[in-house]
């Protein structure tokens, strides 16, 4: 959930919170879709949204639909994603700085590669009781989502998509952009040699969000 500044927690706050929180995990909305997905009438999410836009943290543009009139959609603004965990992303800019100026390029993407590994050893040793690729992609989503990248795990086909529908370590990695490469090659060792892991969708390249198509290693050779 994000973490919404306010004098006090109301049931008004926690029904904007999970708006808020739906919009970051599928991206734009239109009001009658939230209203579904709550079980409440399309004016009652609309009364939200009205507040959450007075906020500056919700913005709405209409998307053609057919002949009729067009359809408006709801999205989070860049300040609402800034509501969401961001691991002190100010520190550890300024950490990666300083050790870029210490140890140069080289010695920074070094200390990188150390924490790489360190954090496959830890994934390694939480996935230890999961033994099918399925088990082991939801168990690295649990873990990713204790991290604060809202992951989640969705079926495509005979494959699984690994979405992140946030970076809480985003500026960091657009100041190091190692941290996010090691972060593929992290993905497919801890998912095992039975695991083929692409990057489907990618937050630097445009993307609201990362995804991971996550393939069974031998039924891509024998196709």
């Amino acid at each position: 959930m994000p973490i919404i500044k306010n004098d006090k927690t109301t049931p008004l706050r926690d029904s904007r919170s999970a708006i808020m929180d739906v919009l970051k995990r599928q991206g734009p909305q239109p009001a009658s879709r939230l209203a579904t997905r709550f079980n409440v009438t399309a004016m009652a999410v609309r009364q939200h949204l009205y507040a959450l836009q007075d906020e500056g943290l919700v913005s709405a543009h209409s998307v053609p639909s057919g002949r009729g009139r067009p359809t408006k959609s709801w999205a989070l603004t860049d300040k609402a994603h800034g509501l969401f965990p961001d691991a002190h992303q100010e520190l550890a800019v300024d950490l990666l700085g300083h050790m870029r100026a210490q140890f140069g390029d080289e010695g920074l993407e070094d200390i990188i590669d150390r924490h790489s590994a360190a954090q496959r050893r830890s994934y390694e040793a939480a996935l230890v009781d999961a033994k099918t690729l399925e088990a082991r992609v939801h168990a690295l989503a649990h873990l990713r989502t204790g991290e604060g990248y809202m992951a989640e795990v969705q079926r495509d086909g005979q494959d699984w998509l690994l979405i992140e529908n946030h970076c809480p370590i985003c500026a960091a990695a657009q100041t190091c952009t190692r941290l996010c490469a090691n972060e593929l090659d992290v993905f497919t060792r801890v998912l095992g040699p039975n695991a083929s892991v692409t990057r489907e969708e990618h937050m630097f390249a445009g993307a609201r969000r990362c995804t991971y198509l996550v393939s069974e290693a031998a039924r891509i050779k024998a196709s």
